[in-house]
């Protein structure tokens, strides 16, 4: 049963508390999405203390931007801790992944055109 409450992306011509539209859930990361569009999306994400995203890459530049808490980020082998307010792009094919060393809120945005020069 779907909830009514919940859609695909959040209600457009709207101000949101985009902080607020995620809860944090024990022992998960939850994701949901605020737009997506064939060029790209925008995703808010929560992680419970203790839980990590395994590494993986995207062929598409990653906007990381903290909105809650602090991350600890690997990109290409190399550490970073981001902290409320502090954004990093992951370049594309970059092996990278998230562990949460206490609770973190994370927007994701991904930008797909201008890719089609290099293909």
């Amino acid at each position: 049963m779907q909830d009514n409450n919940f859609k695909a992306e959040l209600e457009k011509s709207k101000a949101h508390i985009i902080v607020e539209i995620i809860e944090y859930i024990p022992n998960a990361v939850l994701s949901r999405t605020i737009i997506k569009k064939a060029s790209g999306n925008v995703t808010v994400s929560s992680f419970d203390a203790g839980e990590e995203l395994e590494e993986k890459s995207s062929p598409f530049d990653n906007f990381i931007q903290i909105i809650d808490g602090t991350a600890d980020l690997l990109i290409k082998g190399e550490r970073f801790k981001l902290s409320l307010g502090q954004g990093i792009i992951i370049p594309a094919h970059a092996l990278h992944s998230f562990n949460a060393s206490q609770q973190f809120k994370m927007i994701s945005t991904v930008i797909k055109s201008g890719y089609e020069d290099q293909l």
